[in-house]
């Protein structure tokens, strides 16, 4: 193994905190991984790594070569990138992370396109709305619905989503139409989100003209999944929120009713997260900018 590739394994096994997540991520032996770090040490004279039975941490001499490695292997990337750039022929593999729906309804199906203009491209896709820590899982970027935290990642907006207050029309039948936001509090119940981060349960809102209004509704039922979100919606167990997209199938079949079309809720954010570069590799570039282009045409 080179030295850039040395360079390329410790940053891993330090952004990881795991010889063995390492090994897997880069696709190498578990032998390999160590052998390489113990030659590493010894060329440097230096313990890098401090190794637990539970995580692995950097020295003081560790952190400041992983400071040094990430600059050096930055300004290589942006180098190659400079060149590929230039042939027009993005190549690699990306790990990207996307709303499990948008991915299966908008995403997926536009792949073949994606691949048949850039033929030496291959993807790793996760889907999910969990939180996912880019650097320490190795994943290239993420698509996010909603608020975002300040997390130093950079993000490029891609659009807003209409959302939608819902229910099954089963409810409808038993607690009866609200026709305003006063009406909400007269015997009617939310399926209760809470926040997979905070833990917190989450008010519905709606917007009255500019105004955002928020209404907590007694639910017999909370939930922090939105399969289990929609789900529970569905079975009449309250009113939700969705972006419309989501359930657009169940409202043209009648199976949930729109609640308070006048007054919706606030529109969501779709961000793109990435970490931040000097200069951006192409095949993330590509990437990004197919994604604004697919999910442009849907909104």
């Amino acid at each position: 193994m080179d030295r850039l590739d040395a360079m390329r394994l410790f940053t891993r096994i330090v952004e990881l905190g795991s010889f063995t997540a390492a090994a897997d991520d880069l696709n190498l032996p578990r032998a390999t991984v160590t052998h390489t770090i113990k030659r590493l040490e010894a060329r440097l004279g230096a313990q890098l790594l401090q190794r637990t039975t539970r995580r692995v941490r950097t020295s003081r001499e560790g952190e400041a070569y992983y400071s040094h490695c990430v600059r050096l292997l930055a300004d290589v990337d942006a180098v190659e990138t400079d060149f590929l750039q230039a042939a027009e022929q993005p190549r690699g593999r990306l790990r990207v992370d996307l709303p499990t729906q948008m991915a299966r309804l908008w995403l997926i199906p536009a792949l073949p396109a994606f691949f048949a203009r850039y033929p030496l491209l291959e993807l790793d896709i996760g889907t999910g709305d969990h939180f996912v820590d880019l650097l320490r899982e190795g994943v290239d970027c993420v698509l996010r619905v909603g608020s975002l935290p300040d997390s130093g990642l950079v993000g490029r907006r891609v659009g807003t989503l209409d959302q939608v207050t819902a229910a099954s029309a089963n409810y409808v039948r038993k607690h009866g139409m609200p026709r305003t936001l006063a009406d909400l509090q007269n015997g009617h119940f939310a399926v209760n989100w809470a926040s997979p981060t905070t833990h917190r349960t989450e008010p519905l809102e709606f917007m009255v003209g500019r105004k955002r209004r928020e209404v907590m509704l007694p639910g017999r039922v909370t939930v922090s999944g939105v399969e289990a979100y929609r789900g529970c919606c569905e079975a009449g167990l309250g009113i939700a929120q969705f972006p419309r997209y989501r359930v657009a199938d169940a409202l043209n079949k009648g199976q949930l009713k729109e609640i308070l079309p006048t007054t919706p809720p606030p529109t969501l954010p779709v961000t793109v997260l990435y970490p931040p570069h000097r200069q951006m590799p192409a095949r993330l570039r590509v990437f990004v900018d197919w994604l604004v282009e697919v999910i442009g045409k849907q909104l």
